[in-house]
């Protein structure tokens, strides 16, 4: 039984180092995709005055649902281009590593958003920096923590972006956040980590992806 299990193990491995090109080609449109999605939904939640702790806390959590079934058909698409199954091995492990983080993200969004009215009567104010301040910077953190960890099966690109938005989440919960913060500032948060920092890394796994091909 061990004996198969390293086995297992061992032709996953393979398999990935095999492909690290293919992957890092596949992430690309991925990474764009999620990112063109953060964006536009920040300036389309700014614009509607999407601002009340409830709608703001709904209305993103409707977004990254969104977000993530873009990214799914992305990967159905890519597998049946290159006919390969979509429920591999190394998706197994990717989703594996990132699921507990991604799911604890999913769950604080609903927590806070059953609590919020709770925590407006009781602190008056303070619903507002727990929607438009906390919450999206934990989500950040907690979705660095998911790519960080799925990074293990992945160009090692990914573990860098993931810590990268930890950090990010990091810096801002320890900048002078004004009281109440301003209307725009969760979608503007929203809008930099799941919007700007997806569409660079995007970018430049196209551009860095174009110079490795052979000519």
């Amino acid at each position: 039984m061990d004996g198969d299990w390293a086995a297992q193990n061992l032709q996953t491995i393979r398999t990935l180092m095999e492909r690290a090109t293919l992957y890092r080609r596949a992430l690309a449109p991925i990474m764009v995709a999620v990112g063109s999605t953060g964006v536009g939904a920040a300036l389309v939640g700014w614009m509607l005055g999407i601002t009340e702790p409830i709608p703001f806390i709904s209305y993103w959590l409707i977004v990254g649902c969104v977000a993530a079934a873009t990214a799914m058909v992305l990967v159905r698409r890519q597998a049946l281009q290159a006919h390969e199954p979509v429920w591999s091995p190394p998706t197994r492990r990717v989703v594996q590593s990132a699921l507990p983080a991604l799911g604890t993200g999913f769950l604080l969004g609903l927590v806070v958003l059953v609590r919020a009215e709770a925590v407006a009567g009781r602190f008056p104010g303070l619903e507002l920096i727990l929607a438009h301040v906390w919450l999206p910077t934990g989500w950040a953190m907690l979705y660095g923590c998911a790519v960080h960890a799925a990074g293990s099966v992945l160009p090692r690109g990914m573990k860098l972006f993931g810590f990268a938005l930890i950090m990010g989440g990091s810096l801002v919960l320890l900048f002078d956040i004004p009281t109440p913060p301003t209307p725009w500032f969760g979608h503007l948060v929203m809008g930099f980590f799941f919007g700007i920092l997806h569409q660079a890394y995007g970018m430049y796994l196209y551009l860095t992806e174009e110079k490795e091909r052979p000519t």
